[in-house]
């Protein structure tokens, strides 16, 4: 096979270096899209438009390059968010030859004069627009690569619907072109306007949510008094979940939201599905939810177990409530969960301890019991002494490994 060049084109033929031009005028093949195949009107040789399935179209250049020479025209920097991963994941790093280039993100940062070395990048083409809400968390600035249907006005309505109001919004319509648009935007404008197809989005914090740890005491939430987990009891059962990267979390009667939320800061990438059947406790869970600026937790009104079924499939659950349908969830999360999942259950009652004991066993799961027991310093008589809270079970389920006995 003779190497095929993979030439970034930058923002336009003015950014091509002589080093580049002269591969792309040696090549036998030009192949790519149709806008970058437009940019060399004069070239006579064979053209490969990327239209259909790619998979076919990677077949296809791998065959024409046995015994002729071949060069991909990639926007912006091939090896960023570009057709070089594919490449060399069909074809082996071996048969390219990479010509970097401007990446529009590059671009992007210098036409809005501001710096970019610590900002979030991610693409939507292809995923759902919820991808975009991980990359939030500690960022300043945001890079978003849209699609027809994750559009800028898509990505406002997004953050206004999860509370992200901290943000503003600039457009890059047609980069690098002659018709090239640059725009700012609140939210709220944004979520109503159109814009061209070719636009790359940035977002910029204007203002920061209040601080999140593990651990918030009580009082830092918006709560029914009493219906909180308690700030021990959460990190012990935050530990049980055993979370990590992208990985999705329920959190079942949630409450006021307080795990789903500091959850979110061991799952990067990944996701919080907080279900609660209370209306005020759903608009404490968003006012939380709001203030602390954690917007990959998605809040879900529902009598459980009523609803789980729509939802996006979890690799941790955890159940906070339940009362008398405490066994009927948790044998429809179970359902749900893949063979690796984890499920976690915070009882106060010996009754609800027996039943989750229960459930899992009858669904094949091995079971941990760990009880918390936590006294806090309390006033007394010019000195203090310690006030035990309600001690709380954490039933931990577990899959059964093929084969092993209960």
């Amino acid at each position: 096979m003779i190497p095929i060049q993979v030439i970034g084109v930058g923002m336009g033929l003015d950014d091509l270096p002589a080093k580049s031009l002269r591969a792309i005028e040696q090549a036998q093949v030009l192949a790519g899209g149709r806008r970058l195949l437009d940019m060399f009107p004069q070239h006579l040789g064979q053209r490969l438009v990327l239209e259909g399935r790619l998979e076919s179209w990677l077949g296809e250049l791998a065959r024409l390059a046995q015994d002729q020479r071949v060069a991909v025209l990639a926007s912006g920097d091939p090896g960023f968010f570009g057709i070089a991963q594919r490449l060399s994941e069909r074809l082996g790093p071996e048969a390219l030859v990479i010509h970097p280039n401007v990446t529009s993100v590059q671009a992007a940062f210098s036409r809005l004069k501001e710096p970019w070395q610590d900002a979030g990048v991610v693409s939507l083409h292809g995923r759902g627009l919820s991808g975009l809400l991980p990359a939030l968390a500690g960022r300043e600035r945001v890079a978003v690569f849209t699609d027809p249907q994750n559009t800028p006005a898509a990505i406002a309505r997004l953050l206004l619907e999860r509370g992200q109001d901290g943000w503003r919004l600039w457009v890059l319509e047609d980069l690098g072109g002659p018709q090239e648009r640059v725009g700012e935007y609140s939210l709220e404008q944004a979520a109503g306007a159109k814009f061209s197809p070719l636009n790359l989005v940035v977002l910029k914090r204007l203002a920061w949510p209040a601080p999140l740890h593990l651990g918030l005491p009580e009082e830092a939430y918006e709560h029914q008094a009493g219906l909180i987990t308690k700030s021990e009891v959460r990190a012990v059962a935050l530990a049980k979940l055993e979370l990590g990267p992208r990985l999705t979390l329920w959190d079942l009667g949630a409450g006021c939201g307080s795990l789903g939320l500091e959850a979110s800061l061991l799952l990067p990438g990944g996701a919080i599905v907080a279900v609660e059947r209370e209306p005020q406790r759903v608009a404490m869970i968003e006012a939380n939810r709001r203030r602390l600026g954690v917007a990959n937790l998605e809040v879900v009104r529902a009598e459980l177990p009523q609803g789980l079924e729509t939802l996006a499939g979890p690799d941790r659950v955890f159940i906070g409530g339940g009362g008398a349908a405490l066994g009927d969830i948790i044998k429809a999360a179970l359902e749900r969960l893949p063979p690796t999942g984890v499920l976690v259950v915070a009882a106060v009652r010996l009754e609800a301890l027996e039943t989750a004991r229960a459930a899992l066993a009858q669904g094949g799961f091995d079971v941990e019991v760990t009880q918390v027991q936590v006294s806090r310093a309390a006033p007394l008589g010019g000195g203090s002494f310690l006030k035990a809270l309600n001690p709380v079970w954490l039933i931990k389920g577990r899959r059964r490994a093929p084969g092993a006995q209960a």
